[in-house]
């Protein structure tokens, strides 16, 4: 009996040992990964990061791999393993006759290591929340989509596809069928929205849970709509007015002029705001918005584009060929509009670019947190998907920030301001795998970026050759 009872307790052990050395507990171990930590702005040598679906379930020391059972094993070769890179800041629209144009986009965020992206109004709305639905489950190649569904503005409002509203009851209506889209967060545009219905939007959306971006009418005050609860600010015009001395003066005179025949523009505005900054003004205010875990999205990268788009030829752009012919024909608008204005408002443009760049550093010192975020999509001519947002951390990286902070706009402050930090933004157990393999070191050169190995998204291996596979299929003759 005892002999029976040995043998059985051997057996045990046996397949026990069995079990663990050879199950396929993992659908893929990588190998050999240089992690870039980008909190701490430090490399994790010899990593083995151990997945499972869209989820690291294990980061180990590359000695320890002969415990490490998968489907596939990749060895990372000493290359840089980091994760993937957010946009913070896109566009889907054109309409239904440019639905299929918008969808081909979509490889290209891969292409560029862009696994996540937060689109912010459209007039697609249907599609891109299939397409949200499908990159979530890895039927469809692409980034993981956060989107805000349609824009909310005033009466007869610039961008197609907007909510007008106007009343306290138009913004209930308003902010419940974005509730029933089931949207990420809300975003305000600031073509024809008034002072009033700006801040009710941002009322109603607080008491409701709901996160608020956007733009801002020069009617309203920076730390006015902070105040009420506002979540995050898109572009830079909005921070820079806030900076000026005379910001209380300059906005009493826009409310004056806003229903007359001589009204006073963003642009219009900008010249006095340029002249009247306080650096004085600015500290306190970016300590205010750092206090209320405020976000803002500079999107450097599109700003100097078009502030230098009359001057440049954009004809040889190699990724033009990777855009659909219809998006190439909407970004004639920014051309023509940028061909009438005068050399002195091109040269002030430039002035005002690189003064609001300046503000990222400080911004981003005081604890404001700063995201990347391209604006790429129809209409924002020869920004493009993937490409841009990889000019956009090099721009916040020249601005001041290091590289470590550049990186960070792109991948840890993403997921602070979507609330979602506990699965995304580092390679730690538990959390996401989506990730991207770079050649060399982001912490010393930041052009990095641009050389891609391997892309993982929604538990998918993308190989370099996989990654020029999606690019042709999209690429067009002309």
């Amino acid at each position: 009996m005892k002999r029976i009872i040995l043998i059985c307790l051997t057996l045990g052990l046996f397949y026990s040992g069995f079990s663990q050395t050879n199950g396929k507990k993992y659908t893929l171990v990588i190998t050999n990964a240089n992690i870039v930590d980008v909190k701490s702005g430090k490399i994790i040598r010899n990593r083995l990061l151990a997945i499972s679906g869209d989820t690291i379930k294990a980061v180990d020391d590359t000695k320890m791999a002969a415990k490490y059972k998968a489907d596939r094993y990749i060895d990372a070769m000493g290359k840089f393993m980091m994760p993937g890179l957010w946009d913070m800041h896109i566009h889907f629209r054109g309409g239904d006759s440019m639905i299929d144009a918008n969808k081909a986009l979509l490889p290209l965020f891969l292409a560029a290591g862009v696994t996540t992206v937060r689109e912010c109004g459209g007039d697609i709305t249907p599609s891109v929340m299939t397409w949200r639905r499908q990159t979530a489950l890895g039927q469809l190649a692409g980034p993981r989509i956060f989107t805000s569904g349609p824009k909310l503005d005033g009466p007869n409002p610039v961008w197609a596809g907007s909510l007008p509203v106007e009343t306290a009851s138009q913004v209930s209506k308003a902010l419940d069928s974005l509730q029933e889209l089931k949207v990420d967060f809300v975003k305000i545009y600031d073509s024809k929205i008034s002072h009033d219905a700006y801040l009710e939007i941002i009322t109603q959306a607080k008491k409701r849970g709901m996160k608020v971006t956007g733009h801002m009418p020069f009617t309203v005050e920076l730390k006015e709509a902070a105040g009420l609860g506002m979540n995050g600010s898109e572009h830079l015009y909005y921070v820079f007015k806030a900076c000026s001395s005379k910001e209380d003066s300059i906005t009493d005179l826009i409310r004056q002029r806003e229903h007359t025949a001589r009204p006073i523009g963003l642009f219009g505005a900008l010249p006095s705001l340029y002249n009247t900054f306080d650096s004085v003004k600015a500290a306190g205010l970016f300590k205010y918005l750092a206090e209320r875990n405020f976000t803002i999205t500079p999107t450097l990268f599109i700003s100097k584009t078009l502030a230098e788009i009359k001057e440049t030829d954009h004809t040889k752009d190699s990724m033009l060929v990777y855009i659909d012919p219809k998006i190439q024909a909407t970004y004639q608008g920014r051309v023509r509009s940028a061909k009438r204005q005068s050399d002195e408002g091109t040269q002030f443009s430039k002035k005002y670019e690189a003064a609001v760049t300046a503000l990222v550093p400080k911004m981003y010192a005081a604890g404001v947190n700063i995201v990347a975020g391209s604006d790429c999509g129809a209409s924002n001519s020869f920004v493009y998907p993937g490409t841009s947002l990889h000019e956009e951390i090099k721009l916040l990286v020249a601005s001041g920030l290091t590289s470590a902070e550049g990186l960070s706009a792109a991948t840890i402050n993403g997921a602070k301001f979507m609330g979602v930090s506990n699965f995304y933004g580092s390679l730690q157990a538990g959390k996401c795998s989506d990730m991207i393999l770079l050649d060399s070191d982001p912490l010393k050169d930041i052009n990095a970026i641009d050389r891609i190995g391997l892309v993982v998204s929604n538990g998918k291996v993308y190989s370099r050759s996989d990654l020029t596979a999606l690019l042709a299929s999209i690429r067009h003759s002309n």
